[in-house]
């Protein structure tokens, strides 16, 4: 099983993207992850540009529909998710009926230097993503203060917050093998 782990940070030392790779000492055995760094690549959506997709927006929607599931990171931008990672998401959600999110097990995490956690980025993305047809965990995880968060080895310090991540991951995957077992019964 993969989960494809995307950060809505473009930030090169992004504290959602060391979300990711803490997340990525968490996953159960069987589970593997794979990296999306692309996401400054993909170009602005456009209906018109629909039937004729920019390279990076093909790699984009594969890696979503090669993937088991989703986990996304995103910090808060003015209460709200990264104008880029929407664009991505934009791109995955059309056409509908060919969506790369479409019934895609998917979960939200968010780390900001904030008290919050990117709560509010968090809740946002995942009305997008649901509206996008994915489905979407109901779980977060809010990492608050991320610039003091993680040790040397892009783990989380606080115990209860790993725990928390721990259980998110394994949400995923549970929701993955469930939906793969659904596909082909």
């Amino acid at each position: 099983m993969r989960i494809l782990a995307v950060s809505g940070s473009l930030r090169r030392d992004s504290h959602n993207s060391r979300l990711l790779r803490a997340a990525a000492h968490q996953l159960p055995s069987g589970v593997e992850v794979e990296f999306y760094d692309a996401l400054k690549q993909i170009p602005p959506f456009d209906e018109d540009d629909e039937g004729s997709l920019a390279p990076e927006v093909s790699e984009w929607r594969r890696a979503i529909e090669s993937a088991d599931a989703v986990l996304f990171a995103t910090p808060e931008y003015n209460s709200s998710i990264p104008g880029q990672l929407k664009n991505a998401v934009d791109w995955a959600s059309r056409p509908k009926a060919q969506a790369a999110l479409r019934n895609k097990p998917v979960a939200v995490i968010g780390a900001s230097t904030s008290m919050f956690g990117a709560l509010w980025a968090q809740a946002e993305l995942r009305k997008v993503l649901s509206a996008s047809g994915a489905r979407v965990l109901d779980t977060e995880l809010a990492v608050a203060t991320a610039h003091e968060a993680f040790d040397d080895e892009d783990q989380l310090i606080e115990a209860e917050l790993g725990d928390g991540l721990r259980s998110v991951v394994q949400d995923l995957a549970d929701a993955a093998q469930r939906r793969s077992q659904t596909v082909t019964a």
